[in-house]
């Protein structure tokens, strides 16, 4: 299995010398993408209705455990970067960390999953699903990642998507209602400092 997967890192992996349009896509792609993800969730609670938001808070519940199990496989079975065999060319500065599975593809793909799996957001999390591939080429291309730590991140992730999903029912009325709690004091506090302001 270690055979094949570097066989494949060394195909994907980026050349000694890559074009910097190359480089310059897969930093967008393997290290800029994942911030899209904290404004798209918070638009979909501010401006979409019931729907949207608990799929929000399923989703967040997926990529929490999602991230969790990483780490707990991390930690039973630490599995080195390529970096750090002398394998193929690193493009990325990274911690010398475990390896497997992928931290940023788990959290996009869970979060991805989980909408898929719901019944309100399911073509966003089509959409996300596709633009998770460039992200697990580029993270491999940058050479921070083998391939199999892109089919263990999507285990993961789906597995937790998966939980999240089945267990909604448990865990998502008290949270629902505890965050539009939440949102209902943030909104309060935010308009009496705003009538403060203009007193």
């Amino acid at each position: 299995m270690d055979e094949i997967n570097y066989t494949i890192f060394l195909w994907l992996n980026a050349p000694a010398a890559p074009s910097a349009l190359a480089v310059a896509l897969a930093k967008f792609s393997g290290e800029y993408l994942i911030f899209l993800l904290p404004p798209l969730l918070l638009g979909y609670w501010f401006w979409g209705g019931a729907g949207p938001r608990k799929a929000v808070l399923e989703a967040l519940a997926a990529a929490l455990l999602a991230l969790t199990l990483n780490q707990l496989i991390g930690w039973l079975w630490p599995q080195p970067r390529p970096f750090m065999l002398g394998l193929g060319h690193c493009f990325l500065d990274h911690a010398a960390d475990a390896s497997f599975p992928s931290d940023h593809l788990t959290l996009w793909w869970s979060v991805a999953f989980s909408f898929w799996l719901g019944r309100t957001m399911r073509a966003q999390g089509r959409a996300l699903v596709l633009l998770g591939l460039p992200m697990a080429w580029a993270r491999i291309y940058l050479g921070v990642h083998f391939p199999l730590d892109m089919l263990g991140a999507a285990a993961a992730a789906g597995f937790s998507a998966w939980m999240a999903y089945r267990l909604a029912w448990r865990y998502l009325p008290p949270v629902y209602c505890a965050a539009l709690a939440m949102e209902r004091q943030l909104r309060n506090r935010f308009s009496a400092l705003s009538r403060a302001a203009k007193e």
